[in-house]
């Protein structure tokens, strides 16, 4: 029996993702992830970053490479993954990363110039193509419920 091996983390992209394949052709995406914790001691607010690196492969990575970039905003689904080596000097070192099999971006906002006020970006946020406009309550629903979405 397999033991459990999962986590789920959110938070930003420290910097663009890279890019590369493999020998054999396969897509390889990694990037490294900024998360955030707040928690309370004494009689202020705390603040915890972590920092993790994240690899995807396949049509996975390619979709990473296109819709990732520095300050991005994911959630990611996958396991973790030891690596150990010995170094040159005899030492043992080790990593470990994130094996992502499920990534979704934060839709990303746009800054109204003359309120700053943030509204969803009209290429991250819109209406489904099978809504048709013929149905005109149903799109502004869904329309309604895009907009209150905020991350």
């Amino acid at each position: 029996m397999n033991n459990l091996n999962s986590i789920l983390i959110e938070g930003n992209l420290v910097r663009d993702p890279l890019y590369r394949s493999t020998p054999k052709g396969t897509p390889v995406c990694t990037f490294t992830l900024a998360s955030n914790r707040f928690f309370k001691q004494d009689s202020g607010l705390e603040k915890e970053v972590g920092f993790f690196d994240v690899e995807t492969w396949a049509r996975l990575a390619e979709t990473c490479n296109s819709l990732g970039h520095k300050g991005r905003g994911v959630r990611v689904v996958g396991r973790l993954k030891q690596e150990r080596w010995n170094g040159m000097d005899g030492k043992s070192h080790s990593r470990v990363t994130i094996v992502a099999e499920h990534v979704e971006f934060r839709p990303e906002f746009k800054r109204d110039e003359g309120t700053g006020e943030g509204r969803p970006a009209a290429e991250t946020l819109s209406v489904p193509p099978e809504v048709r406009p013929e149905e005109e309550g149903l799109a502004g629903v869904l329309q309604e419920e895009l907009e209150a979405v905020a991350f």
